[in-house]
């Protein structure tokens, strides 16, 4: 098993990021679309970006997939999963419970 990650920096910017779009609904982001439009877009993007997720591990384990797109995808699929996080009040220590509650 590897060194503890550096990713919290990395998520927690991105959650400020998020929950200031939130706020502030900046015309014209991605973001602001996905926190203030119809929930079911953000639902059917968030099945889409797993979907690709799903494709691009398998095409890695058949020997035949870029990790780099792998990557690429669950990046995605992350951004979207925060993205719901925030439009339902939730935060990072809240997902952070949960899973520290499977541990034990």
């Amino acid at each position: 098993m590897s060194d503890a990650s550096s990713i919290g920096p990395t998520l927690d910017g991105l959650f400020s990021v998020l929950e200031a779009r939130g706020r502030e609904l900046p015309e014209g982001s991605y973001t602001t679309a996905l926190l203030s439009g119809p929930q079911e877009k953000l639902l059917k993007k968030i099945a889409e970006e797993a979907g690709e997720v799903i494709i691009a591990a398998r095409d890695c384990d058949s020997g035949s997939g870029d990790v780099a797109a792998l990557r690429y995808e669950i990046a995605d699929l992350v951004y979207h999963l925060l993205v719901v996080l925030v439009r339902e009040g939730l935060t990072l220590d809240d997902l952070a419970a949960e899973l520290d509650s499977r541990r034990k």
